[in-house]
Order: C-alpha cells, then structure tokens, then sequence
C-alpha cells in the first residue's frame, strides 16, 4: 500500500468485478443502438479503458476534458470545458463515463450540455457514487459502488495530478491535502 493511502477501499478484484457487471448492464441496455461512449477526463481513464474491454458490443467513443476541481479536494462549483468531444451528437444516445460523482455540478452540466449540442439522450454510468456530498441531483443510471464521504485516489483518480497509477482504490492520509 502507498505511504499517503490511510486504507483500500476498493481492491483491485472487487473493482475487476464491478466493472464487469456494468458491462453486463451496459451491453445489455445498448445492443442494437447508435451510441456514442464519452469519457470525462482524466480520471475516467482506467475505468473506461477496462470497461470497454469488458464489453461485447460496437460503438465509438470519444473525451470531454472539464475542470471544476483546480488542485484542491473541494469542487469549485463552475465547470469549464477544456477540451470538447470531436464528433456530431445530433440524435445519438450518448453514455458518460465517470469517475466519481460527488457534488453533481460537473455531470449536470455535461448532461445539459450535451442535449443542447443535440444528443437525443445522455445517461451516466459511474464508477463510483459519493451521495453525501450531492449538491445538485443528477440521475444516474449506472453506480459501480456507493462509497463514503473519503478523499479516495487510485484507478484514475487523483489528488494534484498523483497517485492515478494506484491498481486500487484507496483513502489519501487527511495530512497529504489538509496543508493546502
């Protein structure tokens, strides 16, 4: 275990597997449509990446680069858009890949965003689901896991650009990001 993780949350089995039912879930719900899988970078990336490995179907994909975070543990509240998917969603069901979904602002947005660019419906699928801290409702289709009120890191998910590598999910020491 890293020196700044505190405990795992999640280990790297139990995330194989939830992955996996997602999938499932995924697969089964999107046979036969024209969809398009969207990934929040960056910290969707380990997520997505083992996700479309699991799944059966065709589709494309593409990446919505948002800030709302700058380096610190609390969301800013304004989403920017940094980097815009590349492809036209007029009349595509679009899937957003998340990482975590903490206070909602950020996937609230890109659902709006996204239906006003033309998309004929956006739903979400997330790895992991942070209730606790919900500040605006946003429905979500596809929950990983429900976890606690914990600054996590690990499979993709960040504090100040570090500890993404991690193969699991773990809970970062209050005094790694409590100085800042």
């Amino acid at each position: 275990m890293h020196k700044d993780v505190e405990s795992i949350l999640v280990s790297e089995k139990e995330l194989q597997e939830i992955v996996e039912r997602l999938a499932a879930d995924i697969d089964r719900d999107y046979e036969g449509k024209d969809w398009l899988m969207v990934g929040v970078l960056k910290g969707s990336i380990l997520f997505m990446a083992d996700l479309m490995k699991a799944m059966k179907t065709d589709y494309p994909i593409d990446f919505v680069v948002v800030s709302s975070y700058a380096d610190g543990t609390e969301s800013t509240g304004r989403v920017n858009v940094l980097k815009d998917i590349s492809q036209s969603i007029v009349g595509k069901e679009l899937l957003i890949v998340e990482d975590i979904i903490d206070s909602g602002n950020t996937l609230n947005f890109l659902v709006k965003y996204f239906l006003a660019k033309g998309a004929s419906s956006v739903k979400i699928v997330t790895l992991f689901d942070k209730p606790d801290r919900r500040k605006v409702e946003v429905p979500v289709e596809y929950v990983g896991k429900v976890i606690p009120d914990a600054f996590i890191v690990g499979y993709g998910l960040d504090y100040a650009e570090k500890y993404r590598t991690l193969p699991y999910v773990g809970i970062l020491k209050p005094e790694v990001y409590s100085n800042q």
